[in-house]
């Protein structure tokens, strides 16, 4: 994974977030050996409650048939050799669950054997830790000790110590001064003072580390170790855990890397916050930053669909709502908040924690608590302030199979970010119809580079042509260049998510130099089927450029309205860099405002995107996976639009789902576009869309220059005068707004 180094000197002060977490005197350590980190009356309640409520039950079950066959299995601690996926890596992560599981089997069912195995294994790390050196399969600066990088050293830590809590009243003094001083506190010693380059920065791997570190301090009565993991290893708050909740998080909760980093860095916030809240509760974690932690979990679960995350940025498509990381963050965050609507998202995932806010969940399961998760059309803020961008979410319904817009206007997102400002998706009746590709990764399948991100992530993934927006001389965004990429966000103009139709309106200048781009994106009730997508995109340039314009989509090639040149005998390469050199050319076509579409199916129905091309523009059907040796890329479908332009340029899209296919019944209905013509027309200080349907109704979208709400505009359509205020509205063929 990539570490991008945030240096304190750059980062903003932060005094809006003070708060009485921020200026806490003193840590605050227990005194004893009782777990810390959980209450022992709430350990005691797993014990003799847990067994009552089936989703517990359900979850003692599981990891006890886990951590018995660790058990009979018996102890093996290698030394560490392997790259992620390797025989020895997924070693040390079974140990690190086994020892966590060993150790709360222990507290929820009190028998000893649990106990011991725990002990057996964390002492056989204290044989081995103390004896190495950096892990020989490392690549970076942030090479670890038990994994290739440090960040799976901190994974480790944060559960490992969890389990040992859990036991650590049960040990003699000898063995617990072992393991206290042969793993725990050399692995923190690791973590923070020998890699500060990792523990110092605002970063989802400094997350983890400053959790481990920080847990481990609780656990180990050592205040100055939680000092270091609250503020830094100079415990001066310029960075550190309460400083990364500062940076990392908008006042809405949406988390600097997007919503598949997002799931991930939030085990370690809440985990450790649960830690902090159950020794500290005077720093009131959870109410820091008007509660933003518990905010983060719910924005987790709205910027899904069907339960997966929206694959923005390095994202693996398959990761949804059932991992470890959100089973644990719905569990404590219900226990922080005891809102109701987790209840639905933990029935939906139909798994808790073996904890007591795990208990918690499952015992106001059973009591019929629960109450549907608020899905939403709404805009999560990107930056500490809200003011570097947003992703605006348009849903037609809260149903699973109802259609989603996300839209994706947001800063870089650091290291694990894409170029592609302004991107948007499209999900419908449960699938992904105008698709992201997400990362190029195969996690932990050591065969594909031993699980780490691919060169392909870098040379397409990230690469803006890979993305649904703006392509400019077949270059990416800010060049490629990260560090600009920084220091430079969109502006989120406009977001309404009332009426019958829904839009987002974000500009971004500066990802080419000279160049500013704006886009609408409105998701329009028809009345009949799901709504139909607009797409305004208008570019102005200081001077004459290529403009492209992907859209990116899952299904098979139905009809395309304009005549193809089709590419039968050879299947030349779109180009030599910035990821076109990844894409294969199937075919090239020049429509005109009456024939471009082209329809696809996917799964049960038809999708037909519709263009105004502007003057003079080719349209090329291409697909992903030319030069890649290693079958690393995944061969999927893109529809590009190119214009050669003076500088301005406008392109205008609709996408349409329609119809039916049912292959049992051998039936088809609505396979052709509905659509019969599309219309745009600049006014004065607005722009007009039209949309014309069958039978001659009309739906006519008005959207101003100005987000201004008391601003007036009119023009002339169709010979009909029109007028609204603010930035946008809808008329009908009758004339009427709506």
């Amino acid at each position: 994974m990539a570490l991008v180094l945030l240096v304190s000197a750059a980062l903003p002060a932060g005094g809006a977030f003070a708060q009485a977490g921020a200026a806490q005197g003193p840590v605050q350590v227990q005194p004893g050996l009782a777990p810390v980190l959980v209450g022992g009356a709430d350990l005691a309640a797993m014990r003799t409650d847990g067994a009552r409520y089936p989703m517990f039950a359900a979850e003692l079950k599981r990891v006890r048939k886990e951590v018995d066959a660790a058990m009979k299995a018996g102890i093996d601690v290698p030394v560490p050799k392997d790259p992620g996926g390797g025989r020895t890596h997924e070693q040390h992560k079974r140990n690190y669950m086994a020892i966590y599981g060993a150790g709360m089997l222990y507290r929820a069912t009190g028998d000893q054997a649990y106990a011991d195995y725990a002990k057996r294994l964390l002492l056989e790390y204290a044989r081995l830790y103390p004896t190495l050196g950096l892990h020989p399969a490392a690549k970076n600066n942030a090479a670890g000790k038990l994994f290739w990088q440090s960040l799976n050293d901190a994974v480790w830590v944060v559960y490992s110590i969890q389990g040992y809590d859990a036991i650590r009243d049960t040990l003699s003094e000898a063995d617990r001064k072992a393991i206290d001083d042969g793993v725990f506190r050399p692995m923190a010693k690791f973590i923070a003072d020998d890699q500060p380059q990792v523990f110092d920065i605002i970063h989802n791997h400094a997350t983890w580390a400053c959790a481990a570190v920080g847990m481990t301090g609780y656990v180990l009565r050592d205040p100055v170790m939680v000092e270091k993991a609250l503020k830094g290893t100079d415990r001066s708050g310029k960075v550190g855990f309460l400083k990364q909740i500062d940076q990392l998080f908008s006042p809405d909760g949406y988390y600097a890397e997007g919503p598949y980093y997002q799931r991930y860095a939030l085990q370690p916030f809440v985990v450790f916050a649960h830690a902090i809240e159950e020794n500290e509760p005077g720093r009131k974690i959870f109410q820091y930053r008007d509660g933003v932690l518990t905010k983060a979990v719910k924005a987790a679960v709205q910027l899904t669909y069907d339960g997966y995350f929206f694959p923005f940025n390095d994202a693996l498509l398959e990761k949804s709502l059932k991992t470890d990381e959100l089973y644990q963050s719905i569990a404590i965050a219900y226990g922080a908040t005891r809102d109701p609507a987790l209840l639905s998202i933990a029935r939906w995932q139909d798994r808790t924690t073996l904890t007591p806010d795990g208990l918690a969940v499952a015992r106001d399961l059973a009591a019929g608590r629960e109450k549907p998760f608020p899905y939403a059309s709404m805009l999560f803020r990107d930056g500490p302030d809200g003011d570097q961008g947003a992703i605006a979410v348009m849903r037609s319904g809260p149903g699973d199979d109802d259609e989603v817009v996300a839209v994706k206007n947001t800063a870089q997102g650091m290291g694990h970010g894409h170029y592609d400002k302004l991107n948007w998706i499209l999900y419908d009746a449960g699938r992904p119809i105008v698709t992201d590709y997400g990362a190029a990764r195969f996690l932990n399948i050591e065969a594909k580079d031993g699980g780490r991100y691919l060169k392909e992530n870098e040379t397409w993934a990230k690469q803006t042509v890979a993305h649904n927006t703006l392509v400019v001389n077949e270059t990416s965004q800010f060049d490629g260049k990260v560090k600009v990429a920084n220091t430079m966000a969109p502006r989120q103009i406009f977001f309404s998510a009332e009426g019958s139709a829904k839009i987002s309106t974000a500009e971004m200048a500066g990802a080419w130099p000279g160049v500013t781009f704006r886009r609408s994106i409105v998701q329009v009730d028809a009345g009949k089927g799901p709504p139909l997508v607009l797409d305004l995109l208008k570019v102005k340039g200081d001077k004459p450029a290529q403009y492209d314009l992907p859209l990116h989509f899952a299904g098979h090639i139905i009809d395309a309205g304009f005549p193809l040149q089709q590419n039968l005998a050879t299947r030349p390469v779109l180009g030599k860099d910035d990821g076109y050199q990844h894409l294969w050319v199937d075919a090239t076509g020049t429509p005109d405002a009456s024939n471009a579409r082209l329809t696809w199916i996917n799964g049960e129905r038809f999708y037909t995107w519709r263009m105004l091309p502007p003057a003079g523009a080719q349209v090329i059907i291409a697909q992903s996976g030319a030069n890649d040796p290693k079958f690393n890329l995944r061969r999927e479908p893109v529809l590009i639009q190119r214009v050669k332009s003076p500088g301005e340029t406008t392109f205008v899209g609709v996408l349409e789902p329609h119809g039916a296919y049912d292959p049992s019944a051998e039936t088809t209905e609505g396979s052709t576009s509905r659509i019969e013509a599309l219309r745009h027309e600049r006014v004065e200080g607005a722009d007009i869309v039209t949309i014309v349907l069958a039978g001659g109704r009309t739906i006519t979208l008005a959207i101003a220059d100005s987000a201004e709400a008391g601003l007036a505009h009119k023009a002339a359509v169709d010979g009909k005068a029109i007028a609204w205020k603010g930035h946008f509205a809808r008329f009908d063929g009758k004339g009427g707004a709506q």
